[in-house]
């Protein structure tokens, strides 16, 4: 629960005490030329106080930004996540600043650049949950000093020597293409390797599975538990956003 805290806390502070708690030393904000219906989007990459996002809409922005894994949770008018209307952003801090510094940096560029206005609903969202199995919990604590130089997130596997849940469930809510909430409780870093077979593409036709499902992996492999809900959960709503940002 200590996200949607944080996310509350974020939400009802004025854009001024962002603008006067963190900046970025360098940052530009710029819509991206749109020109093929094909492109490859960064939804979000921090590597050593450098922030790069590229072809991503203001919900992809909104979403790493304030720590969401999935479009449910973000709502406002059409274009903020329209394919038609993507950004790249681009921006630099000290190489040593921690990660959610950064994303703090994020928040207060974003709200700046798009003159952000949003409030903080509560809505009924049907949404998977990552919670403790039944037994003690697989995980196995990632090495002091460690780092995710290792990570692989391809359909079917994950593999990282250094994941925190919350980036697990951002990358499974891309997969399963649903919200999905981290509720175990668990802080920290992990070291995770999961595999599973993914379900056949509409169209293809299926074969033997060589692993389990995504759901039974998670509680075989990482001893914990997917599970449905339909309950309220924390919706970052956009009152206004300006289409072109400011200030380059």
């Amino acid at each position: 629960m200590l996200i949607w805290r944080a996310l509350l806390l974020a939400l009802t502070l004025p854009p001024t005490v962002f603008a006067q708690s963190a900046a970025f030393d360098v940052a530009s904000v710029k819509p991206e030329q749109i020109t093929a219906d094909l492109y490859t989007a960064n939804l979000g990459r921090i590597d050593h106080g450098h922030l790069t996002m590229a072809n991503v809409t203001l919900a992809e922005a909104v979403r790493f930004a304030w720590g969401i894994n999935n479009d449910a949770q973000v709502a406002g008018p059409e274009w903020i996540k329209s394919r038609g209307v993507r950004f790249a952003i681009d921006a630099k801090t000290a190489p040593d600043t921690p990660r959610e510094q950064v994303l703090i940096m994020l928040r207060a560029l974003v709200t700046e650049r798009f003159q952000l206005k949003t409030h903080l609903e509560q809505r009924e969202i049907a949404h998977l949950e990552l919670v403790l199995g039944k037994k003690e919990s697989k995980l196995q604590p990632a090495q002091e000093g460690s780092d995710p130089s290792r990570n692989r997130n391809a359909m079917g596997h994950i593999q990282s020597n250094r994941m925190t849940l919350e980036v697990l469930t951002t990358i499974l809510s891309r997969f399963l293409r649903q919200p999905i909430l981290d509720r175990t409780g668990l802080q920290g870093a992990w070291v995770i390797d999961l595999e599973w077979s993914p379900e056949p593409r509409p169209g293809e036709e299926p074969t033997d599975p060589v692993h389990p499902s995504i759901y039974a992996a998670v509680q075989e492999q990482l001893g914990l538990r997917l599970e449905a809900r339909k309950t309220p959960v924390p919706v970052i709503v956009v009152d206004h956003a300006e289409t072109v940002p400011i200030g380059n």
